[in-house]
């Protein structure tokens, strides 16, 4: 069989980049991108945003955390990112006592600042294309040269990290160096009313009043190297940070956003993406069983609240995004588009003779796979929402994931309850899990929980732990096929790229720096309804409700915006703009990006998609797919006016 090996410059070789799609690797722009973003208002050069030998504006972006990004916008290392990124390390820093989640917390003084045990923050050193290292190697080879360039990389760069990363499916493999600073302290955040105002209800939605930010700073030791926490620890001093620009937008503006978008689907079939909904749907109703009662719990107690409130925020978030991303696939027909383009592409392979044998089972043999392992997929699936999500599991295993801290046996035992409920009545019964002395039913599920929340009881959660764990391994175990199916994928995408040659073949999101580039943009959602491009302050009174937890609004962030107490943060039309849209391309991961105007000043931060194009990781809609952004004057603003923290507004380096 003949095999073909791809670069990235062959993939892209005749690429015509189309502005606002599309999630860009740094080192292609450019010799790909530099034309189409100075066509569409761009004033800086691919040299000013990525390059290895000077600073440029890649040095000031960092992956936050595991799964968010953030912008290091100060000389003294201070990183902002949204709040619902900090979220889970404010909740964890917070008590009853000093609920810095709840209240909100900006330190006045580098005093003041909290250490973050565990947060990290990752700057990018640079990517280098390794695919004709590898091309050619498969299996122990494979591996042995993959760990032979990422150890000669960090032997090369002392103190970084070094990952061989795949692109398109495997096709394609970049060396990529990193840095992680360990010590990380928070300096501030709005009260969760503001935070997180609109809660689950406006999540994923336009209009849109959320201040969604927080600000952390990053420590170094003395040589402004990465270094374990330690008082004697300085402010990082960065290579680059951001300027940030209060003149605010206006419609046609460029924007551009960088930052680690997390998962995308453009790269998969309609079996697969077929698969994912009907997976996603059942996480739903799961999801709508635990959930409930959690956040009746909450509501009934503020201990609780603060125990559960970053778990219940990062079930939601999953579970609504995925409502909207099963009504996006129904409306806009994203299954039967990738079946035609699917029908169109074997017409295609069959015509080239030199592609048919490599390329020409692909899609078959990927469609196989899934529906031989819907069942198996389904039963884990249905495991893992339910039963894995009991924590007494967790906290009997040891796991490195239970926080006694953030436990409440009566809560735990309540959901666990509900959720094995709805397990058993979704099971097939040749699925059902084996527990040691138990023929589990819906009749004694209750009795099976009661007993196994019992004080002195540790056999029984590891008894249900170990069934879990067997139930997973032998999935895992009976994998056959997987071989075959990833060759499958790969060779599929090898085919589209081929196929597509000219067009904006970019490779999907895998957690690894990206560019997207557009323009400040409203859009129209269905007939007769139009949105603008901004909201204004003037939303946040509309939507206070006193009696409900999503719509509460502090009484000093209420007499503030009713006085017009905006000061320089006003736009010219005097009112306060709280979140505007550009058609930047993101997706989860890009939550905490900077969004940069042509010069590459900071103009606000990303955090979500708007809920008409939630099928946006598979297909890009450019007439409705919009990322809402909070402005950075609100954000500035929050912290000025209600956090009265004027030390932080005197680091930053403004523009005009």
């Amino acid at each position: 069989m003949k095999k073909i090996f791809l670069s990235l410059a062959c993939i892209l070789g005749a690429l015509s980049a189309w502005a606002d799609e599309g999630m860009w690797l740094l080192p292609m722009l450019q010799k790909f991108n530099e034309d189409a973003m100075r066509n569409i208002g761009c004033r800086l050069t691919a040299e000013d945003i990525y390059n290895i030998n000077h600073a440029s504006l890649k040095d000031a972006i960092v992956q936050f955390g595991g799964g968010c990004t953030g912008e290091v916008i100060s000389q003294q290392g201070l990183v902002s990112t949204n709040h619902h990124c900090g979220y889970s390390s404010i909740q964890h820093l917070s008590t009853p006592e000093k609920n810095y989640l709840e209240d909100g917390f900006f330190a006045k003084s580098l005093d003041e600042e909290i250490p973050v045990p565990g947060l990290k923050v990752t700057f990018m050193k640079y990517m280098k294309d390794v695919t004709d290292n590898l091309a050619k190697l498969e299996g122990d080879a494979f591996k042995a040269q993959r760990k032979e360039i990422e150890d000669a990389a960090e032997k090369a760069n002392p103190g970084c990290t070094a990952k061989v990363t795949s692109f398109y499916n495997d096709n394609v493999w970049y060396l990529i160096v990193y840095q992680v600073y360990k010590d990380i302290r928070f300096v501030g955040a709005p009260p969760a009313s503001m935070g997180k105002f609109g809660g689950e209800t406006d999540n994923w939605m336009w209009p849109r009043h959320t201040c969604d930010f927080s600000l952390f700073r990053i420590y170094a030791g003395a040589d402004n190297e990465p270094a374990e926490y330690s008082k004697d620890n300085k402010p990082y001093t960065p290579v680059k940070s951001l300027k940030i620009s209060l003149k605010g937008t206006q419609e046609g503006d460029f924007t551009f956003i960088m930052g680690y978008p997390g998962r995308t689907q453009r790269f998969q079939t309609a079996a697969e993406l077929q698969d994912m909904v009907e997976i996603n749907n059942l996480r739903v109703e799961a999801r709508t069983v635990r959930q409930k009662v959690m956040w009746d719990e909450m509501m009934a107690d503020p201990v609780v609240r603060l125990q559960y409130a970053n778990k219940f925020a990062g079930s939601a978030n999953g579970w609504k995004k995925w409502q909207g991303e099963d009504l996006a696939f129904k409306k806009l027909n994203i299954i039967g588009r990738e079946t035609a383009k699917e029908e169109a592409l074997t017409k295609w392979i069959n015509k080239k003779k030199s592609r048919r044998e490599a390329w020409g089972s692909a899609i078959g043999n990927i469609d196989k796979y899934i529906q031989d392992k819907k069942e198996v997929s389904r039963n884990l699936i249905l495991l893992t929402e339910t039963i894995g999500n009991i924590e007494l599991l967790s906290k009997a295993s040891g796991s490195r994931r239970f926080s006694e801290k953030d436990y409440n046996k009566e809560v735990d035992r309540k959901i666990a309850k509900a959720v094995m409920a709805f397990y058993l009545d979704k099971v097939r019964p040749e699925d059902k899990i084996q527990v040691n002395g138990w023929d589990l039913t819906k009749e004694n599920s209750d009795q099976y929980i009661d007993w196994l929340f019992e004080e002195g009881n540790t056999e029984g959660p590891k008894d249900l732990m170990e069934a879990l764990r067997n139930t997973v391994t032998t999935a895992f175990k009976d994998d056959s096929g997987v071989e075959e199916y990833q060759k499958a994928t790969k060779d599929f995408a090898a085919a589209l790229l081929e196929w597509n040659k000219g067009k904006a073949n970019y490779p999907d999101a895998n957690f690894t720096m990206r560019l997207t580039y557009g323009t400040v943009k409203p859009y129209s959602p269905k007939d007769g309804v139009s949105y603008w491009y901004w909201c204004t302050a003037n939303g946040i009174l509309e939507k206070e409700n006193p009696d409900d937890y999503e719509f509460r609004v502090p009484a000093k962030v209420h007499d503030l915006i009713v006085n017009k107490d905006f000061g320089r943060y006003a736009d010219k039309d005097g009112q306060l703009h709280t979140c505007f849209l550009s058609n930047n391309d993101i997706t989860g991961g890009n939550s905490g990006s900077p969004v940069l105007d042509a010069d590459g000043n900071l103009i606000g931060l990303a955090f979500d998609g708007n809920w008409e194009s939630m099928s946006s990781d598979v297909m890009f809609e450019p007439d409705l797919q919009r990322c809402i952004n909070v402005d950075i004057r609100y954000v500035l603003w929050m912290v000025e006016k209600w956090g009265e923290a004027h030390n932080i507004i005197k680091e930053l380096d403004f523009v005009k």
